[in-house]
């Protein structure tokens, strides 16, 4: 950037050059990962955020192939944990071992970093590890470092996890808990093809052709569009919209509609706010725009609150899940704009 060049002027320019970014990424992605896009494009929002991703889905569906997929186009390094039960947290954050110095001919310690060390990890079936290897991963994901033998190991920069489980096996796993699943930006749900698209992925996989995926972006330009991310400009209406949107998954709250207290039993916290804003300031800058828009908190509401609505045994019994109490608020809580216009929305 020329010295010369004002901020607003670098940063309206930084906003046109993410959003090229942004579809030449989809564009290259899509090369390989037939069909998927809300799944790659909140993958995408997640990563520009600095936020972490849960990838839920049926096994096949192509999570491992996305998670590498944009790796690649991001020319990031990547690795691969497949969690078990007998994974312990050395295993995935490194151990000190024993080498001779030649210099002094002395044994000395030295770190020998793990999987943990790269860019993008893929936690695959994270619900299969015990607990203390679980937090071992959510300790570095909240803190970009790893502590062993008494000495901390700062992470690469950037550093972005997508945990994947299985939800049909789950004799035998160890469920993330609420509070731990709350350290996850995104849930994301990755639902099977359509008949065109399963086709399409048979033609594509059951031959000889290879895809090329071409680099689009590198580890220090994330750094920097994460940073514009950050300076989308927010209106104090959107702000209000997204406190009003959280606030009414509490069902102790006063004035929250009628269905919650029946059917959650706990809301989302101060995170989901949070979450919702950054998500919302992702999709505003990918899209090309420097400002956030309420239809940006919309649109990020699924995943954002899906594991942090906790529904009641009433809810469970009748088939209500919390992506349809979501859905359910989205049209009971108007937007600020709407209501300017005489439009509010009915419960």
């Amino acid at each position: 950037m020329p010295p010369s060049s004002s901020p607003a002027h670098a940063d309206a320019q930084a906003v046109r050059e993410l959003a090229a970014a942004h579809e030449r990424l989809t564009d290259q992605i899509s090369k390989v990962v037939v069909g998927q896009k809300i799944v790659i494009e909140q993958v995408l929002m997640a990563l520009f955020s600095r936020g972490h991703c849960l990838l839920v889905g049926a096994p096949g569906l192509a999570k491992t192939l996305l998670v590498s997929t944009v790796a690649r186009a991001l020319q990031l390094s990547y690795k691969r944990i497949q969690f078990t039960p007998d994974l312990m947290p050395a295993d995935i954050t490194g151990t000190d071992i024993l080498q001779d110095d030649p210099e002094t001919g002395r044994r000395r310690f030295v770190f020998l970093p793990g999987p943990l060390f790269a860019n993008m990890i893929l936690a695959d079936e994270i619900n299969r590890t015990p607990p203390k290897t679980q937090a071992a991963l959510l300790e570095a994901m909240q803190e970009d470092h790893v502590t062993a033998g008494g000495q901390t190991y700062r992470l690469p920069e950037p550093f972005f996890v997508i945990a994947t489980q299985n939800p049909i096996e789950q004799e035998g796993t160890y469920p993330l808990p609420e509070a731990q699943q709350d350290r996850f930006m995104f849930h994301i749900r990755v639902e099977y093809p359509s008949r065109s698209e399963e086709i399409q992925i048979m033609k594509a996989t059951t031959g000889v052709q290879k895809i090329d995926v071409t680099p689009v972006l590198d580890g220090k330009q994330i750094c920097r569009f994460q940073e514009v991310v950050r300076q989308v400009v927010v209106a104090d209406h959107v702000f209000a919209y997204a406190a009003d949107l959280v606030r009414a998954t509490r069902p102790k709250e006063p004035h929250v509609p009628k269905f919650v207290p029946e059917l959650v039993a706990w809301g989302a916290g101060p995170r989901a706010s949070q979450y919702l804003i950054l998500g919302g300031k992702a999709r505003a800058v990918l899209n090309g725009r420097f400002h956030i828009t309420t239809e940006d908190i919309r649109a990020v509401a699924l995943p954002v609150l899906r594991h942090r609505v906790m529904t009641t045994f009433h809810a469970d019994a009748d088939g209500i899940t919390s992506d349809a109490i979501i859905g359910k608020l989205l049209e009971a809580i108007p937007s600020p704009v709407e209501n300017g216009a005489g439009k509010s929305r009915k419960g």
